[in-house]
């Protein structure tokens, strides 16, 4: 049930104005821990500071929006404000936790123009965070032009950063000063496959800052629609962040907009910890929930096999011939993927993904044209109708693979189709693709144009009762909570990039919950436990950065509803052992405690299964060893529980020596303590059941 209280305050300023205008508007969090300050700049332009627990967390930074038909960053007065307090529970269709409070203070300040144009900017005051936006009124179109949204930091704080790729969210993440942001190394860094980087001193959101008394504030987007993506611009001399949001085609253009029109919620998460980060749900309570009313008991969580990493460590491959004749590597042909759908069926996996099992990989690989691909035309060695019977048959669902080569018109004409097509075939799950670079030629994966596409796909699949996944998309921000159906997606740095690349060091791994998760789950794919590369070809050199302990633990430490074993079925039958963690530990909770957490070093995480009193903990360390310690007290008094744990062998190494996990079983119960002892880029996975 949602508990739902509201109140609301009206102040009219009227011709007091000028004597106002000199004072500050101010609005606490329900606790009172964060105090924010709205007041107007000496040139008039609205501005506002944020204070945690007597701590300035931003000095004062200005706001406004600049459009074609009035400037809202300066000369502006402020007329009105509202003052309230909303205080509800919400319950999740699947997620990290059975229920979310959103408890906050509003403030919502309506602001003038000399012309008498007016703009809302709305706040909300939660215990962890402070969420804004700008709200337009009216009925005609209005441009946008610039957002003069500023971040004033008051130090030069620790920060973790991935570069403002408007094109690519697949880099690596840097951890500096923020006087020392600088992107020039990625410019050179052709690992990802498209990527335009017009500044090196921008970072994409959400970004992490450390400050020295330990607090982390983190700067993030929340329900992100019909506008370009937010980056932000760093002054590395005043430790100011100015917002950039990636424009259309039009590049003195960030958005065209229907009025009345408001902005995606900037917000600032603060937390005491790099724990508290992870738990911080502010970003989905400022997301709306699903518009449409209607029976979600089709939206299920899963995990799932698939031909995806045979073809990554070039065993198979996508595509069916070369010069007009087969060359017989290709991997989605009927026997191979039946091998796979009997996999998943004896071992208890919900779907099995299938890529290129469609017509048109030669001609993309060769020629990277777009509208290379039809939705509805398998290959000749594909027979689709005799898969989907014997998935069936099996009670396995296969999982439909939509490659679109970033030929965007070309996939919306064929979305009505290849939905029809996937129902008719009996599957429910849909992993969508973006490689390549955006068509219409000048539009951007992270622009309003992409935008609104990727939420349009979200919207069609929930009408017709489909999941999607979605690859090389613009990061999350929490529409998962408005379109239920949104399982998960990339937008990062995925375990792909360890089969033929210079890889992904563990800290990178430990660094992408507080980062990019933050807005969404991630499909990182983990499972991996044949972690080097010349045993498929002696001339490759690449290694899974970390031991199968850690690539055990991801289950729990990398957030999804939709987990993939990533690797073949052969590596898996060779360690069932090992594998019978991947096959117990479920995708959907009730509850999720961290129970230590250094932002790239180390991170545990204990999760309760959805509806059972059963937990499951991940650890997982960067390149360092490390002993870390947890203490059981999340468990349940009064009652007995078993422990299977599966930690990194004798002398393991993510590097020298990654096979060996040690399983042993104990029995625990609530305050039991236990030491962790991770290898270098390792892990340990546990799972506890109540006896």
């Amino acid at each position: 049930m949602n508990i739902r209280t509201f109140t609301l305050t009206l102040a009219c300023l009227g011709a007091g104005f000028m004597a106002f205008a000199q004072q500050k508007i101010t609005q606490t969090s329900p606790d009172k821990s964060i105090v924010l300050e709205v007041e107007t700049t000496k040139d008039g332009a609205p501005a506002y500071s944020i204070t945690h627990q007597g701590t300035k967390i931003l000095a004062l930074s200005r706001l406004g929006l600049v459009t074609r038909e009035a400037n809202y960053a300066s000369g502006m007065k402020l007329d009105t404000f509202y003052t309230g307090t909303q205080d509800y529970t919400w319950q999740t269709v699947w997620g990290e936790e059975e229920s979310i409070r959103d408890h906050h203070n509003l403030l919502k300040t309506i602001w003038k123009t000399s012309k008498g144009q007016s703009i809302a900017i709305q706040f909300r005051v939660f215990n962890n965070a402070v969420g804004f936006r700008y709200e337009l009124p009216g009925d005609s179109t209005v441009v946008i032009l610039d957002e003069k949204t500023e971040f004033a930091l008051t130090a030069d704080h620790t920060t973790w950063w991935a570069p403002s790729d408007w094109d690519s969210n697949e880099h690596t993440y840097s951890n500096t000063k923020i006087s020392q942001i600088d992107a020039t190394k990625h410019l050179t860094d052709i690992e990802p496959f498209n990527q335009f980087i017009p500044d090196v001193r921008a970072v994409q959101t959400p970004v992490v800052m450390k400050m020295a008394n330990g607090v982390h504030v983190a700067i993030a987007e929340a329900a992100l629609v019909d506008y370009g993506a937010l980056h932000l611009k760093a002054d590395r001399e005043k430790f100011r962040f100015s917002a950039f949001v990636v424009p259309t085609a039009d590049s003195t253009v960030k958005s065209v907009n229907k009025l009345p029109f408001h902005t995606p919620w900037r917000t600032v998460l603060i937390n005491a910890n790099a724990g508290g980060l992870l738990t911080n749900r502010t970003i989905l309570n400022l997301n709306e929930p699903c518009p449409l009313e209607g029976d979600v008991s089709w939206i299920k969580p899963q995990k799932y096999v698939g031909i995806w990493w045979e073809m990554h460590v070039g065993k198979g491959s996508w595509d069916y011939q070369k010069d007009g004749v087969p060359h017989g590597k290709h991997a989605a042909n009927t026997q191979n993927v039946k091998k796979y759908i009997d996999f998943a069926a004896k071992y208890g996996f919900d779907g099995v993904l299938v890529e290129g099992w469609n017509k048109g990989w030669e001609a993309w690989f060769n020629t990277m044209k777009p509208e290379v691909f039809d939705f509805t035309d398998p290959y000749p060695d594909y027979n689709m109708s005799e898969l989907a019977a014997y998935a069936k048959s099996k009670k396995v669902r296969i999982i439909m693979h939509h490659e679109t080569s970033a030929a965007v018109p070309s996939y919306e004409r064929q979305m009505d189709d290849a939905y029809a097509y996937m129902r008719r075939f009996g599957m429910n799950s849909v992993k969508t693709g973006y490689v390549g670079y955006i068509q219409p030629k000048g539009e951007w994966h992270d622009g309003q144009r992409m935008v609104n596409h990727f939420n349009e796909v979200a919207r069609r699949t929930y009408l017709n009762q489909i999941m999607v996944d979605m690859h090389e998309p613009v990061r999350p921000s929490g529409l998962h909570r408005t379109w239920p159906n949104y399982m998960a997606s990339e937008a990062a740095r995925g375990m792909e990039y360890n089969a033929w690349s210079k890889g992904n060091a563990p800290s990178h791994v430990i660094t992408l919950p507080f980062t990019r998760l933050l807005g969404g789950p991630m499909d990182y794919t983990p499972g991996i436990f044949e972690t080097r590369m010349n045993t498929y070809d002696p001339k490759k050199k690449e290694i899974i950065q970390s031991t199968v302990a850690n690539q055990l633990a991801l289950y729990v430490t990398m957030y999804s509803p939709l987990q993939m074993a990533a690797d073949l079925p052969e590596n898996y039958e060779k360690r069932l052992d090992a594998f019978q963690f991947i096959r117990d530990v479920p995708v959907d909770w009730s509850e999720t405690r961290v129970l230590n957490a250094e932002i790239g070093d180390f991170l545990t995480v204990a999760r309760r299964e959805r509806g059972k009193n059963n937990w499951f903990i991940g650890s997982i360390t960067d390149e360092t060893a490390r002993t870390l310690d947890i203490t059981l007290d999340f468990l349940q008094a009064g009652k007995k529980y078993e422990a299977t744990i599966y930690a990194d062998g004798k002398n393991a190494h993510y590097q020298d020596n990654p096979y060996p996990v040690e399983i042993r079983k104990v029995q625990v119960t609530k305050g039991n303590k236990l030491a962790l002892k991770l290898a270098a880029g390792g892990g340990c996975a546990i799972a506890i059941r109540q006896l």
